[in-house]
């Protein structure tokens, strides 16, 4: 297990605290994330969200966020587009390299990868970050959906357009310098190692992890389909599991519903599950037998805005 880095001592924590953000992602993709994520924030159930802001449902999140300026709202910064019956497009428009055949975002990491330019990617991004500011929306952090900037696919990243949007508004950026907990790829720890070089050098303040859990139900559709319990279950191994630093718990929680059901391709039925753990008394009791911290990344952007005035 790799040590952590110094920010649960500059977030003022306890010496060894187990520090966990639980993020729900996705914010503004469709009405049944953002009924289920507005309960879960509202009540505290999360700690923050990131909101898609190039997507059909971002008015009616971009709205909420506006109007709950003391709430944890980030921006999940978009290139893909990854289902085949509910697509979304670029802000800066469908004469980009940033698009398919059909005009939309492409539905893979690798084609955002290989054919999108630096310069469309930065434009976009900044777009993006710009119209959840110029609704009203306090912005905390920045992520990104489907790990599209990070260059997991061919190694062509994009976080040197990202490093500098987050600095240039000082926010922290969910990138973890550890893969402890999601596997042993030296060259992939290698690549993070770099990239957080990159972010310290900007001043942009990463986390130590970020965790997770499968995107589908594992067997779905079979009858060996995971049930909410075992679902449950795994969800609080993995809360078990979270050594000292801080780890950021990402999910995807939405109601189970038609909608959902029409927009996706399958996890509809995982999606419903996770609104449901997060309000899960076993669940809860997890959170408090471990000691686990909770954290905002208001606190990390704080930290890092205090770092320049």
């Amino acid at each position: 297990m790799t040590a952590p880095s110094d920010l649960a001592d500059r977030l003022g924590l306890a010496p060894g605290a187990r520090a966990i953000i639980l993020n729900a992602d996705d914010f503004g993709m469709c009405h049944a994330a953002n009924t289920a994520i507005v309960d879960l924030l509202t009540t505290a159930r999360i700690d923050s969200t990131t909101l898609m802001v190039p997507c059909a449902w971002s008015p009616e999140a971009l709205a909420f966020a506006a109007s709950r300026t003391d709430l944890d709202i980030g921006v999940h910064l978009v290139l893909t587009s990854e289902w085949s019956r509910y697509r979304w497009r670029p802000l800066t428009g469908a004469a980009t390299t940033l698009v398919d055949a059909d005009g939309f975002f492409p539905a893979d990491v690798a084609a955002v990868e290989q054919e999108a330019t630096d310069e469309e990617v930065a434009a976009e991004l900044a777009a993006q970050l710009q119209a959840a500011l110029d609704a009203g929306v306090d912005v905390t952090h920045l992520d990104n959906h489907m790990g599209s900037v990070y260059g997991l696919v061919t190694g062509r990243d994009f976080l040197r357009p990202v490093f500098a949007l987050a600095a240039r508004h000082g926010l922290p950026f969910r990138l973890p310098r550890s893969m402890d907990g999601v596997g042993a790829d030296a060259a992939l720890q290698q690549k993070l190692d770099e990239a957080a070089a990159a972010a310290d050098a900007a001043g942009v303040e990463i986390i130590d992890r970020l965790w997770s859990h499968p995107f589908g139900l594992l067997g779905e559709g079979t009858s060996e389909e995971e049930t909410y319990e075992q679902v449950r279950d795994g969800f609080v191994a993995l809360l078990r599991a979270v050594p000292a630093g801080l780890t950021e718990v990402y999910l995807h929680p939405m109601i189970d519903d038609d909608e959902l059901r029409a927009a996706v391709d399958y996890g509809a039925a995982k999606r419903g599950y996770e609104h449901r753990l997060l309000s899960d008394p076993v669940v809860l009791q997890a959170i408090e037998d471990e000691a686990l911290v909770r954290v905002g990344w208001r606190d990390l952007r704080d930290l890092q805005r205090s770092r320049i005035r």
